[in-house]
């Protein structure tokens, strides 16, 4: 039996994956999660084989938790099932050690491979995502500038541009104000911006950022 943990922030997507998965033989969704915090505080209590993790949350995001649970947990199989396609979201996501890179414009097939491939000790890449991985490793940083972040810049950008504080950031990375404004300026540097707005402005022409989830 797989036993699968859930990770979304949208209600309507878990009940829409728990329905597929729930008519997979020996596949076994075992909890539902909100937020990235969430999914950590559950693999603590319960180790699941497979998360099935969005990236863009409230709080700590889909990064850290993924981060989290692989250092904590290496039995567990992390697969990101996001909205985002753009690079370098899936190059550091894989980087960290996640098992597998999906968006959710995948077929349920395709998911239900996936977390069968993931399981057996094998990753797993949508032929359209490693393609795009592929070629960016080809292009320069100008052509996409966010490539240039730090793992820790992206996912400050991430939750930049959904509207958190960086008081907030603060609490729920666990870092003082100062680091994060150090971060947030440096990033501003590398991406030859001066504010919030700009940086959202950007990621949404640069494809970080859906706008539907802002």
């Amino acid at each position: 039996m797989i036993n699968i943990l859930l990770v979304d922030d949208h209600e309507l997507v878990r009940t829409g994956i728990r329905k597929i998965l729930d008519d997979v033989k020996g596949f076994k969704v075992v909890g539902e999660a909100e937020t990235g915090e969430e999914a950590v505080q559950f693999c603590r209590k319960s180790e699941p084989n497979v998360v099935l993790m969005d990236m863009n949350m409230p709080g700590i995001g889909g990064l850290e938790a993924t981060k989290k649970i692989i250092r904590n947990h290496p039995d567990t199989k992390v697969i990101v099932l996001t909205v985002h396609s753009e690079d370098p979201i899936p190059t550091k996501v894989m980087q960290i050690g996640a098992a597998a890179y999906l968006t959710k414009g995948a077929a349920p097939t395709e998911m239900v491979n996936a977390i069968k491939t993931v399981n057996s000790g094998q990753r797993y890449l949508t032929p359209e995502i490693a393609q795009q991985m592929a070629l960016n490793q080809l292009k320069s940083k100008e052509e996409n500038p966010f490539q240039s972040l730090s793992e820790r810049e992206l996912q400050i950008m991430m939750m930049i541009t959904r509207g958190e504080r960086v008081p907030n950031i603060s609490e729920q990375l666990m870092l003082s104000s100062k680091t994060i404004n150090a971060y947030r300026y440096r990033m501003f540097e590398k991406l030859g911006i001066s504010n919030d707005v700009e940086l959202t402005h950007l990621a949404i022409r640069h494809g970080m950022i859906k706008t539907e989830s802002l």
